[in-house]
């Protein structure tokens, strides 16, 4: 029998919360410097003298939790990630920019990861950019067959939607230069035809097979599989590192049968620390509608929101759908996953049956076939309340944005794709990538700002997130476009809290301090809201409570 325990029966004891100052993001009490909590939940804020007050009114002997020179700021909220993918890539080999500049070093700790598995166990690793490596482009098979020709040899590019295999996997999988591509994906072959080891989105299914996210038309196939014993280890993982940077609820993009049984296991052991709201993949539209759920259900830490789709592929892997090309390769135009008729048809089934829908969308093209479909399905079936997202939204045009602030859609940005990558954007796509996540712009029209990850394509660290929506200066130094699409760090900060929570329809619960939502909150060593704006991200978290429990503090040299 499972046992779906919401944590209010757990040491949740009453305390009560000082700090130098609490951010509470609360417009009608913006400032406190104490909390009570009890039973899981927020019971006052305000002065020490109140809240102790408060305190003595209801009986209570609370314990204390003293914070001195620190700052306390609501839970953060990362609206849009994958914790499963993010756990298992945590155990594969890092080849992110801050490990391999360059190919041969890409190939050197690929290596150095083969000496630690079994022969022929395949050999896994992540995190590469293109545009970042020293060659500036993928690596190809023959060089994954210097890591090994006797097991299968895969590099997922950053974006998730893609990478390269050695010339072993293409051979046990039998792809050959005469393979056609498949709907919605691609095998990468150069000019003379042959393949180069490069595949995309639904041509990831030779690795990851079908049965756990389903192609078709309904989004790519990115999740390999593994026993659930291990799942739930990369669950741990995972949820380990969203805690130490502070984020205590998030919304899953991307929920198949494997997810939902990897959280319904976690939750079962008692594991589950963070709150999770699932977005099940379209391909399961139906069989949520027949059994009836259309609408949020679920508990306080393990809940259904809405519908996940697809209108186009990623930046990133230059498959966003370009109808014109794409500046650093032409003959490149990405693609849509469904006719816009198709689409409006899922929109409108998800919508008439009550469910959220969030839909990934990058290209000017796509954007406006998401809006123009939950335009057509709000003026048939009006909800003032729908709140329908578009995730990503990377390069809407300033005509969709006028739209959305009209229709209440929602988008739901990465400020770090554009922190780790956004010169890539301006590559591929020439100058209009500088207005990538135009949040400045969104704000302008009254378009509410909701920031997320998108773990594993960015580590979830939120004060990361939040100086780049406030700077836009990347990694490399590089400032992404004009002031006018900077928001203020208090904005930024009511983008990864509240926002947050609105986006998941849980506002009610957390996403700001105030008496009656659930006690989650961060306690940082710096105020984001007065640091130098370039030092946001270097802020550490101290300690992140969960329904008025730590879960997590940070070690203390």
């Amino acid at each position: 029998m499972r046992h779906l325990a919401t944590f209010d029966d757990r040491d949740s004891a009453p305390t009560v919360v000082t700090a130098d100052r609490i951010l509470t993001v609360d417009d009608s009490a913006p400032r406190a410097e104490a909390m009570l909590t009890a039973g899981g939940r927020i019971l006052a804020v305000g002065t020490r003298d109140e809240v102790e007050s408060e305190a003595r009114g209801l009986g209570l002997e609370p314990r204390h939790a003293d914070f001195p020179g620190a700052t306390i700021v609501p839970g953060f909220v990362d609206a849009h990630a994958h914790p499963l993918m993010y756990g298992q890539l945590l155990t594969w080999v890092d080849v992110s920019p801050e490990k391999a500049g360059s190919i041969p070093e890409i190939v050197e700790r690929m290596r150095e990861g083969a000496l630690r598995l079994p022969p022929g166990v395949p050999l896994r690793g992540y995190g590469y950019e293109q545009r970042n490596l020293a060659e500036r482009r993928h690596p190809t098979k023959e060089e994954l067959d210097a890591i090994a020709t006797d097991r299968e040899v895969y590099v997922m590019n950053a974006s998730g939607h893609g990478g390269v295999v050695n010339t072993f996997t293409l051979d046990t999988y039998g792809i050959t230069r005469d393979t056609p591509n498949p709907e919605g994906g691609e095998f990468f072959r150069d000019a003379d035809g042959e393949l180069t080891g490069e595949l995309s989105d639904a041509a990831c299914n030779v690795l990851t097979g079908l049965h756990g996210v389903k192609i078709g038309h309904h989004g790519p196939n990115f999740h390999l599989g593994d026993e659930p014993a291990e799942h739930q280890r990369q669950l741990d993982i995972a949820q380990r590192e969203f805690l130490s940077a502070g984020v205590t609820a998030l919304g899953d993009a991307q929920v198949s049968k494997r997810e939902l049984a990897a959280y319904l296991a976690m939750a079962d052991r008692g594991a589950l620390s963070m709150r999770v709201s699932m977005y099940l993949l379209s391909h399961l539209l139906d069989q949520a509608i027949d059994i009836g759920l259309t609408g949020p259900f679920g508990n306080a830490f393990l809940s259904v929101a809405g519908i996940k789709l697809y209108a186009d592929g990623t930046l990133g892997g230059w498959t966003a759908y370009f109808p014109e090309g794409y500046v650093g390769d032409p003959c490149r135009r990405g693609q849509l996953y469904h006719e816009p008729a198709e689409y409006a048809g899922l929109v409108a089934k998800a919508h008439s049956a009550g469910l959220q829908t969030a839909t990934h969308a990058q290209s000017p093209t796509a954007i406006a076939m998401v809006v123009d479909a939950v335009e057509q399905v709000l003026s048939e079936h009006p909800d003032p309340d729908a709140r329908h997202r578009i995730e990503h939204c990377g390069l809407p045009a300033p005509a969709e944005i006028e739209r959305m602030a009209r229709l209440g859609i929602r988008p739901v940005n990465q400020t770090q794709h554009y922190y780790n990558w956004g010169e890539g954007v301006e590559q591929a796509i020439g100058t209009p990538g500088e207005r990538f996540n135009p949040l400045g712009e969104f704000l302008e029209a009254g378009v509410p700002v909701t920031i997320s990850s998108d773990a594993p394509v960015a580590e979830p660290r939120p004060l990361e997130a939040i100086q780049a929506a406030v700077t836009r200066v990347t990694r490399r130094g590089h400032k992404l476009g004009p002031d006018s699409l900077r928001i203020s760090a208090e904005a930024a900060l009511r983008a990864h809290t509240l926002e947050g929570a609105i986006s998941l329809g849980r506002e009610n619960e957390f996403g700001s301090l105030e008496p009656g939502k659930r006690a989650d909150f961060v306690v940082l060593g710096a105020n984001p809201l007065m640091v130098e704006a370039d030092t946001i991200a270097d802020i550490p978290v101290v300690a992140t409570w969960v329904d008025g429990t730590e879960r997590h503090r940070a070690d203390v040299a």
